[in-house]
């Protein structure tokens, strides 16, 4: 019976883990289901317990290395950036009106949703901006005239 237990608790955790994205709880459901293994051989309930903390512990030790290291962005890490981090930062030429509420930009010949990133500012058609960051699939633009107004800092 314990067995099943433990099966039941580490494909409810890597259930769980899909929603979450975290991978903190995957760690966690490996950590049960080696345990079933183990209560399948006829362990007792307190060696189970120690086996569920020491695999959990180590994968948690072995995998969190690694998951830090690959969600660094590549400004940090002084990699290339692509997808949306090399897109942020970009100018960007205003095809229909950008306020508050909607519009449209071309980065780099792609065709974007954009609104600006300060409510107050009005973008018409032809002009220049520069993409603050990317919310979604909807470019946060600010005027690119370095020599009027100054490009927030949107890294705190």
């Amino acid at each position: 019976m314990e067995p099943l237990l433990w099966i039941i608790l580490g494909v409810g955790l890597l259930v769980a883990e899909i929603f979450t994205t975290t991978l903190f709880l995957l760690m966690f459901g490996v950590a049960a289901l080696a345990t079933a293994g183990v209560a399948a051989l006829g362990a007792p309930v307190a060696v189970q317990v120690l086996v569920f903390a020491v695999v959990s512990a180590l994968s948690v030790a072995a995998v969190r290395p690694v998951i830090r290291r690959h969600r660094r962005s590549a400004l940090e890490s002084g990699e290339t950036a692509f997808g949306v981090e090399a897109i942020e930062g970009s100018d960007a030429l205003v095809l229909e009106q950008v306020d508050a509420n909607h519009g449209v930009i071309r980065i780099d010949g792609e065709i974007w949703t954009a609104r600006s990133y300060d409510g107050t500012q009005v973008f018409q058609p032809g002009e220049r901006v520069r993409v603050i960051e990317v919310k979604g699939v909807t470019a946060m633009v600010w005027r690119d005239d370095s020599s009027t107004d100054a490009v927030p800092d949107t890294k705190r």
